[in-house]
């Protein structure tokens, strides 16, 4: 298959793997941060961390987007969803992120009308389908699935669906970048830039890493040898004293993003002040709402929600592993009190998160033994 079988063999793997050996300075540690949560699971699915020097690190991100949801408004979308007559949906991984009390599969189990969904779309089609009840749709991700909660919305008001509305938790990936950077606990020497985000942004709102921090960044494709592609490519910026935003993903990624999908975001969303962010804070201008011109289909408008700040559990160290502070072998209840299948934290539960893709393909065995 086009595009798939090539970017997995693994005698080019292997040839990528010694073109970095020979990139690495003897005595220097590189530490890489991969951005995106599907590139924490590539790298640990297919060994690409087998195959690097000792010396070059990678450590994980906050680019997944079911991670970074705090608590809070785990709260907010079970308040509506408890509501009489509403119909709450929202995707697979959603359903088991805990909050303060209970999750919306919880919720559901005890009497609400939680339905998981695969796009805005299937809510809208739930909705046009039960014109007495209120349907809502709880929206999550970066830039990458944001166009298609603007498109539905479109649609649903040129339609003229009123039972339709949306919770939104859009967010944007500079801000918490830019957070990150100026932590002063965190040092990086380069970034494998987000690669699905980077289909609708494009590569340019990257730069301000190079020019302001003075950090490579190459945006890269998701599978293996994408990623082995892109550390070789940051290793020579580095060895050659080099800073700058590189595009490995050209295939997908086009430099200035994808119009279309920017200006139906510029219509439909605006930025929050502020917005929070579980183990960053609360990050400026980093979340969307919906714009005035849809304030008609915003559920936080349409309902009342409790919009308390809640703590995250003091045992759970999600925050450290999305900002790659620690690996998640190192938090202490990664494995025994936290599984996939009774998460503590967020990292746990996504398809992206970092603790998932540890557990998943058995790289806490790796962590225990290391930390014996």
């Amino acid at each position: 298959m086009r595009f798939v079988d090539e970017f997995r063999d693994a005698e080019l793997g292997r040839a990528v793997a010694t073109e970095i050996l020979g990139a690495v300075e003897p005595g220097r540690h590189y530490k890489l941060m991969e951005v995106c949560g599907g590139h924490t699971h590539a790298i640990y699915k297919y060994g690409v961390d087998d195959l690097l020097p000792e010396n070059v690190e990678l450590v994980h991100g906050p680019g997944c987007p079911v991670c970074v949801i705090p608590m809070g408004r785990v709260d907010d979308g079970i308040a509506i969803a408890r509501e009489p007559g509403v119909i709450f949906t929202c995707f697979g991984d959603m359903l088991r992120v805990p909050g303060s009390d209970g999750s919306l599969l919880e919720a559901k189990a005890a009497g609400a009308d939680v339905r998981m969904v695969y796009s805005p779309l299937d809510a809208l089609r739930i909705a046009k389908a039960n014109p007495a009840r209120e349907v809502v749709f709880f929206a999550i991700g970066f830039e990458t699935t944001a166009p298609s909660t603007a498109l539905t919305l479109k649609r649903a008001r040129a339609e003229g669906v009123r039972n339709f509305s949306c919770m939104c938790n859009h967010v944007t990936i500079v801000p918490p970048l830019r957070a990150l950077l100026d932590s002063p606990d965190l040092r990086l020497d380069g970034f494998i830039g987000p690669g699905h985000v980077s289909t609708v942004v494009g590569a340019r709102p990257f730069e301000f890493i190079p020019a302001d921090y003075g950090k490579p960044v190459v945006i890269a494709g998701f599978e293996p040898l994408d990623v082995l592609h892109a550390i070789r490519m940051l290793l020579a910026q580095l060895a050659e004293g080099r800073r700058a935003v590189e595009n490995q993903y050209t295939r997908v990624v086009p430099w200035e993003g994808n119009v279309r999908a920017l200006e139906a975001l510029a219509e439909v969303f605006e930025l929050r002040p502020h917005f929070e962010w579980r183990g960053l804070g609360f990050i400026s201008q980093s979340g969307l709402r919906l714009s005035d011109a849809y304030a008609e289909l915003d559920a936080e408008r349409r309902f009342a929600v409790p919009g308390v700040r809640v703590a995250d559990p003091k045992a759970c160290q999600c925050g450290e592993v999305l900002k790659g502070v620690i690996k998640p072998w190192e938090c202490k209840v990664f494995g025994t009190a936290c599984t996939p299948e009774r998460p503590i934290g967020t990292c746990m539960v996504s398809s992206e998160g970092a603790c998932a893709a540890y557990y998943n393909f058995g790289r806490f065995q790796r962590g225990e033994r290391a930390a014996l």
